[in-house]
Protein backbone atom coordinates (compact mmCIF):
# COMPACT_ATOMS: atom_id res chain seq x y z
CA UNK A 1 0.00 0.00 0.00
CA UNK A 2 2.97 2.19 0.86
CA UNK A 3 4.31 1.59 -2.75
CA UNK A 4 1.06 2.35 -4.40
CA UNK A 5 0.59 5.84 -2.23
CA UNK A 6 4.02 6.78 -3.24
CA UNK A 7 3.59 5.97 -6.89
CA UNK A 8 0.07 7.96 -7.02
CA UNK A 9 2.02 11.18 -5.39
CA UNK A 10 4.40 10.92 -8.00
CA UNK A 11 1.23 10.92 -10.69
CA UNK A 12 -0.56 13.84 -8.68
CA UNK A 13 2.78 15.80 -8.94
CA UNK A 14 3.11 14.93 -12.85
CA UNK A 15 -0.60 16.82 -13.17
CA UNK A 16 0.30 19.50 -11.40
CA UNK A 17 2.77 20.32 -13.77
CA UNK A 18 1.11 18.90 -17.25
CA UNK A 19 -2.86 19.23 -16.22
CA UNK A 20 -2.86 21.71 -13.57
CA UNK A 21 -6.33 22.51 -14.01
CA UNK A 22 -7.21 19.05 -13.40
CA UNK A 23 -4.65 18.62 -10.50
CA UNK A 24 -6.41 21.77 -9.20
CA UNK A 25 -9.96 20.67 -9.10
CA UNK A 26 -9.18 17.41 -7.87
CA UNK A 27 -7.07 15.92 -5.50
CA UNK A 28 -5.40 12.35 -5.10
CA UNK A 29 -9.09 11.30 -3.53
CA UNK A 30 -11.27 12.73 -5.87
CA UNK A 31 -9.26 10.84 -8.82
CA UNK A 32 -10.06 7.46 -6.47
CA UNK A 33 -13.29 8.30 -6.44
CA UNK A 34 -13.55 8.93 -9.83
CA UNK A 35 -11.93 5.60 -10.34
CA UNK A 36 -14.25 3.63 -7.96
CA UNK A 37 -17.31 5.12 -10.06
CA UNK A 38 -15.89 4.12 -13.47
CA UNK A 39 -15.36 0.91 -12.04
CA UNK A 40 -18.92 0.79 -11.14
CA UNK A 41 -20.03 2.06 -14.30
CA UNK A 42 -17.72 -0.75 -16.22
CA UNK A 43 -17.40 -3.80 -14.22
CA UNK A 44 -15.35 -5.22 -17.30
CA UNK A 45 -12.65 -2.57 -15.87
CA UNK A 46 -12.77 -4.35 -12.63
CA UNK A 47 -10.20 -6.66 -13.08
CA UNK A 48 -7.66 -4.52 -15.17
CA UNK A 49 -6.15 -2.10 -12.52
CA UNK A 50 -3.77 -0.69 -15.06
CA UNK A 51 -6.64 0.03 -17.74
CA UNK A 52 -8.96 1.06 -15.26
CA UNK A 53 -6.32 3.94 -14.51
CA UNK A 54 -5.06 4.93 -17.45
CA UNK A 55 -8.90 5.08 -19.08
CA UNK A 56 -9.95 6.77 -15.74
CA UNK A 57 -6.73 9.54 -16.64
CA UNK A 58 -8.16 9.52 -19.97
CA UNK A 59 -11.77 10.69 -19.29
CA UNK A 60 -10.40 13.40 -16.89
CA UNK A 61 -7.60 15.09 -18.96
CA UNK A 62 -10.61 15.11 -22.13
CA UNK A 63 -13.10 16.64 -19.40
CA UNK A 64 -10.29 19.27 -18.07
CA UNK A 65 -9.61 20.35 -21.78
CA UNK A 66 -6.17 18.45 -22.07
CA UNK A 67 -5.14 15.60 -24.70
CA UNK A 68 -6.46 12.27 -23.38
CA UNK A 69 -3.35 10.27 -24.72
CA UNK A 70 -1.40 12.32 -21.89
CA UNK A 71 -2.97 9.00 -19.75
CA UNK A 72 -0.37 6.63 -21.00
CA UNK A 73 2.77 9.35 -20.25
CA UNK A 74 1.17 9.47 -16.77
CA UNK A 75 0.81 5.57 -16.35
CA UNK A 76 4.30 5.22 -17.34
CA UNK A 77 5.60 7.71 -14.60
CA UNK A 78 2.85 6.05 -12.12
CA UNK A 79 4.31 2.11 -12.83
CA UNK A 80 8.44 3.47 -12.75
CA UNK A 81 7.33 4.02 -9.17
CA UNK A 82 4.62 1.09 -8.56
CA UNK A 83 7.93 -1.42 -9.16
CA UNK A 84 10.34 0.36 -6.46
CA UNK A 85 9.44 -2.37 -3.91
CA UNK A 86 11.49 -3.07 -1.07
CA UNK A 87 10.71 -6.71 -0.28
CA UNK A 88 10.90 -7.60 3.67
CA UNK A 89 14.54 -8.66 4.35
CA UNK A 90 14.07 -12.37 4.57
CA UNK A 91 11.69 -12.59 1.30
CA UNK A 92 14.42 -12.90 -1.30
CA UNK A 93 16.63 -15.95 0.44
CA UNK A 94 13.42 -17.56 1.57
CA UNK A 95 11.84 -17.26 -2.33
CA UNK A 96 15.58 -18.89 -3.54
CA UNK A 97 16.19 -21.75 -1.10
CA UNK A 98 11.67 -22.27 -1.54
CA UNK A 99 11.93 -22.57 -5.70
CA UNK A 100 14.57 -25.51 -5.32
CA UNK A 101 12.24 -27.59 -4.39
CA UNK A 102 8.54 -26.21 -4.74
CA UNK A 103 6.85 -24.88 -8.32
CA UNK A 104 6.79 -20.78 -7.38
CA UNK A 105 3.99 -18.58 -9.08
CA UNK A 106 3.24 -15.45 -8.05
CA UNK A 107 -0.91 -14.35 -8.23
CA UNK A 108 -2.02 -10.85 -8.00
CA UNK A 109 -5.30 -8.70 -8.33
CA UNK A 110 -2.89 -5.75 -8.85
CA UNK A 111 -0.45 -4.56 -12.14
CA UNK A 112 2.53 -5.32 -10.79
CA UNK A 113 4.99 -6.98 -13.44
CA UNK A 114 7.80 -9.11 -11.17
CA UNK A 115 10.03 -8.57 -13.33
CA UNK A 116 10.39 -4.95 -12.97
CA UNK A 117 11.15 -5.57 -8.83
CA UNK A 118 13.90 -6.55 -6.57
CA UNK A 119 11.78 -10.58 -7.08
CA UNK A 120 13.03 -10.85 -10.55
CA UNK A 121 13.87 -14.49 -10.80
CA UNK A 122 12.52 -15.88 -7.84
CA UNK A 123 9.38 -16.96 -8.88
CA UNK A 124 9.21 -20.01 -11.68
CA UNK A 125 5.91 -18.14 -13.03
CA UNK A 126 3.77 -14.88 -12.65
CA UNK A 127 0.20 -13.90 -13.50
CA UNK A 128 -2.04 -10.52 -13.07
CA UNK A 129 -5.89 -10.63 -12.94
CA UNK A 130 -5.48 -8.70 -16.13
CA UNK A 131 -3.57 -11.80 -18.22
CA UNK A 132 -6.45 -14.25 -16.77
CA UNK A 133 -9.63 -12.04 -17.10
CA UNK A 134 -10.91 -11.93 -13.47
CA UNK A 135 -9.47 -11.26 -10.12
CA UNK A 136 -9.67 -13.03 -6.77
CA UNK A 137 -12.03 -13.98 -4.87
CA UNK A 138 -12.79 -15.98 -8.81
CA UNK A 139 -10.68 -18.70 -8.85
CA UNK A 140 -9.41 -17.93 -12.68
CA UNK A 141 -5.99 -17.02 -10.97
CA UNK A 142 -5.12 -19.95 -8.93
CA UNK A 143 -6.68 -22.22 -12.28
CA UNK A 144 -4.38 -20.67 -14.17
CA UNK A 145 -1.53 -21.36 -12.08
CA UNK A 146 -2.51 -25.16 -11.12
CA UNK A 147 -2.82 -25.66 -15.13
CA UNK A 148 0.65 -24.75 -15.80
CA UNK A 149 1.80 -26.27 -12.86
CA UNK A 150 0.11 -29.70 -13.79
CA UNK A 151 -1.66 -29.96 -10.02
CA UNK A 152 -4.84 -29.95 -8.45
CA UNK A 153 -6.18 -27.89 -6.11
CA UNK A 154 -5.25 -30.08 -3.11
CA UNK A 155 -2.08 -30.54 -4.31
CA UNK A 156 -1.08 -27.06 -3.97
CA UNK A 157 -0.69 -24.04 -1.08
CA UNK A 158 -1.25 -20.39 -1.38
CA UNK A 159 0.13 -17.65 0.65
CA UNK A 160 -1.46 -14.35 1.54
CA UNK A 161 -1.62 -11.64 3.94
CA UNK A 162 -5.79 -10.94 3.05
CA UNK A 163 -8.41 -13.18 4.85
CA UNK A 164 -10.71 -12.86 1.91
CA UNK A 165 -9.20 -12.58 -1.00
CA UNK A 166 -6.60 -14.59 -0.38
CA UNK A 167 -7.57 -17.22 2.42
CA UNK A 168 -11.23 -17.70 1.47
CA UNK A 169 -10.60 -17.36 -2.05
CA UNK A 170 -7.95 -19.98 -2.23
CA UNK A 171 -9.87 -22.56 0.42
CA UNK A 172 -13.13 -22.10 -1.57
CA UNK A 173 -11.08 -23.14 -4.69
CA UNK A 174 -10.15 -26.00 -3.14
CA UNK A 175 -6.21 -25.29 -1.89
CA UNK A 176 -4.43 -24.98 1.28
CA UNK A 177 -4.06 -21.56 2.45
CA UNK A 178 -1.43 -20.27 4.97
CA UNK A 179 -2.37 -16.29 6.16
CA UNK A 180 0.91 -14.23 6.48
CA UNK A 181 -0.48 -11.72 9.23
CA UNK A 182 2.67 -9.58 9.61
CA UNK A 183 1.10 -7.15 11.31
CA UNK A 184 -0.82 -9.00 14.32
CA UNK A 185 -3.92 -8.20 12.99
CA UNK A 186 -7.24 -10.22 14.36
CA UNK A 187 -8.79 -12.60 12.12
CA UNK A 188 -12.32 -11.68 10.77
CA UNK A 189 -14.73 -13.16 13.35
CA UNK A 190 -16.98 -13.89 10.43
CA UNK A 191 -14.39 -16.32 8.66
CA UNK A 192 -13.67 -19.97 9.57
CA UNK A 193 -9.82 -19.68 10.90
CA UNK A 194 -7.11 -20.38 8.37
CA UNK A 195 -4.69 -23.35 8.50
CA UNK A 196 -2.13 -21.79 10.11
CA UNK A 197 -1.26 -18.38 10.46
CA UNK A 198 2.43 -16.55 10.03
CA UNK A 199 3.93 -13.67 11.17
CA UNK A 200 6.69 -13.48 7.66
CA UNK A 201 8.08 -15.86 5.45
CA UNK A 202 10.73 -16.98 7.41
CA UNK A 203 8.75 -19.36 9.38
CA UNK A 204 7.41 -21.19 6.61
CA UNK A 205 10.38 -23.67 5.73
CA UNK A 206 9.93 -24.65 8.98
CA UNK A 207 6.45 -25.03 8.86
CA UNK A 208 6.05 -27.48 6.04
CA UNK A 209 8.80 -29.47 7.67
CA UNK A 210 6.87 -29.66 11.13
CA UNK A 211 3.80 -30.49 9.45
CA UNK A 212 4.73 -32.61 6.55
CA UNK A 213 3.06 -30.85 4.04
CA UNK A 214 4.64 -32.21 0.73
CA UNK A 215 3.01 -29.45 -1.62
Amino acid sequence: LETIRRAEVALYAWLVQRAPGLAQAMDLEGLREHRRDLMAERPALAHDVTALRRTSLQILLQAFGYDPSLAVEAMAVFMAYRHRVEPFPEVIPILRALAEDYRLVSVTNGNADIDRTPLQGLFHWSLTAAEVGAARPDPALFQAALDWAGLEPDQALHLGDHPLLDIEAARAFGMRALWVNRGGQPWPADLEPPLAEIADLQALPLWLEELGHEI
